[in-house]
């Protein structure tokens, strides 16, 4: 089968940062399932690993959002049979998405919403869930709350569908930052209450100290702890998912804030006994698709599954000017294996 790997830690600018290369299809037994990957998204912590995990095996695969149709089932699967379309992030622990074939657990699989095509749902597993586990599993957010929420670089992929589950989800008063004219429509259009801008002081902006009740800082977390700690209330709780260089926690000690860092693969990394719980959030999250609640965040398609539109997706993702969800689709030869 086609995917694209890497043997080295590379800039991706290298030419032999993701290459182009050949394996064995995978089977499966178990619980597992063989999906034909149909499309894929590129996300932040795809450009991580090619950066920073050596590739043990030879070859890494890496890739954690896929769309595609089963192909085969273990022999204690339940959840699925052969021919449906399923949408999933997979796990760490195994070899990727940018692959022809790709073998997962049916407990992190769910049906794909069949409201949208491969490309615009292959935008949203990873970035639902972590957006999903942020507010409802970290956070604790009630669905009648009528607190406030401010959502930090809100115009990435997680951004863009936590305001989107806060708004449908909760009586929450979201509030969103952005720093260009582009993402504050984009925003806005989701359904943010108030879009503000992170590059200025969000305190002044706002008018007011100690007044919010849930901050989920996305990106730079480091910059903006600041002006999170001004505006943060009293008990409050505060969410993040970067990997800050240093983070001081003894800052959150005067008001007794409560910190929650999340990590959509801590379940399927560990196997832990509420796992299954990915699967019931994307079905979940499919529902409201197709009911019209939910719409994709997807931004751009890259073009077809090969080394060279991988690169110039994580060239585009690490400059940090990348709105919405990069997307690639289908292989040159989907019946090669």
């Amino acid at each position: 089968m086609k995917a694209v790997a890497y043997q080295a830690n590379l800039p991706i600018e290298e030419a032999l940062s993701l290459q182009d290369i050949e394996l064995e299809k995978p089977t499966v037994t178990g619980r597992d399932v063989l999906v034909n990957v149909q499309a894929i998204s590129v996300n932040p912590v795809d450009t991580k690993i090619r950066a920073n995990v050596a590739a043990t095996k030879g070859y890494k695969v890496i890739g954690w959002d896929a769309v595609g149709i089963v192909q085969e089932v273990g022999e204690q699967v339940s959840l699925f049979k052969v021919g449906d379309r399923v949408w999933y992030a997979g796990d760490l622990n195994r070899s990727g998405s940018n692959a022809e074939y790709q073998r997962v657990d049916e407990r992190i699989v769910s049906k794909a919403p069949v409201s949208l095509n491969s490309a615009q749902a292959a935008a949203l597993p990873l970035t639902t869930l972590t957006a999903w586990e942020m507010l409802f599993d970290r956070l604790k957010v009630e669905t009648q709350s009528k607190k406030t929420l401010l959502i930090i670089g809100a115009a990435g992929g997680v951004g863009s569908i936590m305001v989107q589950l806060a708004k449908q989800l909760t009586q929450l008063h979201v509030i969103a930052t952005a720093s260009r004219p582009a993402s504050v429509h984009w925003l806005k259009q989701l359904g943010a209450d108030q879009v503000i801008d992170h590059h200025a002081s969000m305190s002044e902006q706002l008018g007011m100290c100690d007044c919010i009740d849930y901050v989920v800082s996305l990106n730079n977390t480091e910059q903006h702890m600041p002006e999170v700690m001004k505006l943060i209330k009293p008990q409050g709780q505060f969410g993040l998912i970067d990997d800050p260089s240093s983070f001081d926690i003894r800052a959150l000690k005067a008001k007794s804030i409560s910190l929650h860092w999340e990590f959509m693969y801590t379940r399927s990394m560990f196997e832990t006994e509420d796992m299954q719980a990915q699967h019931l959030i994307l079905q979940e999250v499919a529902s409201m698709i197709d009911a019209g609640q939910i719409q994709t965040t997807l931004g751009e398609v890259v073009g077809a599954i090969n080394a060279t539109n991988l690169k110039r997706a994580h060239a585009l993702l690490e400059s940090q000017k990348a709105r919405g969800k990069l997307v690639l689709e289908g292989f040159s030869d989907q019946s090669h294996s």
